[in-house]
């Protein structure tokens, strides 16, 4: 670690995250308990394929029982469609004596989760006690923002303390169901997290970018663990932790995007269907060489990662930074994730369509034209590689 990247200040506010369970069976150990009282309805939002599929879902049914099992919403679908997400809705709010949610699965229940609670505060006047039991890496149980995909394909977000999940349950066990390519892919995305959170200007030094680093090195060497044997439960594990490492010790400074990889991937994933964990796959590598190229600092703080890759830094940053980037895309291929626009259906010829969303949240004010042109020149060449 260098000097340009040890903290001078910093602040840590935590979300309102009550436990984090982990380990073996701890959904039927503990679940009971954290209900908010001995008579509550527990809501439970979930996917097809999960509820269909797979005995998780019955399996957390039977563990509610008659006497706490308020009802199941089982049609999100990835990205969180609005018409589902409402659908959901109506059906949570026609039943005034619920008083907790769980979700079951990836980012997209997790997240429509957050868009119910809110929306039974509004028709009810109380937030619901919100239980993630996670089955991807995605870590979206990690924070207070629910995205929902609105009906042009842009996502339209919610936030708020209240939102975000009271209680997180890492049981390997929910996770041996989840496809394996789905899986590391969330995994890749646990990475974009950390990475990123390196250079947001935002993220505290400690516990956040310190802890961060420590799922970088983790995430790096599981994740080809697991792709050899995707039922080894100590690994999976250890990959919930890295994933909850990744971003869990945010808390309330997160505001809008991590990075530019991340809105970058937003422009890609609802609009075009792609899952967020292969639009990590798309433009981590490429994302955090072009930070370093733009930015000293940022440069620093991507070559002060190499370690977590096993590999010595040089003294140059910006050609650490790009080995850095060389080592991700090599990890995506290791995983048998390398994939392109094209593979998935995005025509040529939205390549400026991607560019506008992926830099239109944040880019600055007309005072900063000439940075911003050089910056979007970056970005487009970027975007044009992944084709």
């Amino acid at each position: 670690m260098t000097d340009s990247v040890l903290p001078v200040s910093g602040i840590y506010e935590p979300h309102g995250l009550r436990k984090l369970y982990y380990g073996p069976n701890v959904v039927e150990k503990h679940l009971l308990h954290v209900l908010p009282s001995s008579t509550s309805k527990a809501f439970i939002v979930t996917g097809a394929s999960l509820a269909a599929k797979t005995p998780l879902v019955k399996r957390v049914q039977d563990l509610l029982g008659t006497a706490h099992h308020g009802g199941t919403f089982s049609q999100i679908r990835q990205h969180a469609p609005v018409e589902q997400v409402a659908r959901a809705i109506d059906d949570l709010c026609g039943r005034p004596d619920t008083e907790a949610v769980i979700s079951i699965g990836g980012g997209s229940p997790i997240d429509a989760a957050k868009t119910l609670s809110k929306r039974f505060h509004a028709a009810h006047g109380r937030y619901l006690v919100h239980i993630a039991i996670p089955t991807t890496l995605s870590a979206a149980e990690c924070t207070d923002i629910g995205g929902t995909t609105m009906q042009d394909g842009v996502k339209q977000g919610v936030r708020g303390d209240e939102l975000a999940p009271q209680y997180i349950f890492y049981d390997a066990s929910f996770a041996l169901h989840t496809p394996p390519a789905l899986f590391m892919s969330t995994g890749i995305r646990a990475m974009d997290h950390a990475l990123e959170l390196q250079y947001n200007p935002a993220a505290a030094w400690l516990p956040v970018k310190a802890i961060a680093l420590q799922a970088i090195a983790t995430l790096y060497r599981l994740l080809p663990r697991y792709r050899d044997d995707p039922t080894d439960e100590h690994v999976i594990l250890g990959l919930f932790l890295a994933a909850y490492g990744s971003l869990g010790f945010f808390g309330k400074q997160m505001r809008g995007s991590l990075g530019l990889s991340h809105t970058i991937g937003y422009a890609l994933g609802s609009p075009y269907g792609i899952p967020h964990g292969i639009t990590s796959c798309l433009t981590l590598g490429h994302v955090v060489a072009l930070k370093a190229e733009l930015d000293p600092a940022d440069a620093a703080c991507v070559a002060g990662t190499l370690p977590c890759f096993g590999k010595a830094r040089s003294g140059d940053d910006v050609a650490d930074s790009r080995v850095v980037g060389a080592v991700i895309l090599q990890l995506v291929r290791d995983l048998g994730l390398y994939t392109t626009l094209t593979e998935h259906g995005v025509p040529g010829d939205q390549l400026d369509v991607i560019c506008d969303r992926a830099l239109g949240s944040w880019m600055p004010g007309e005072e900063r034209d000439l940075q911003d042109a050089a910056l979007r020149a970056a970005v487009r060449r970027l975007v044009a590689c992944l084709f």
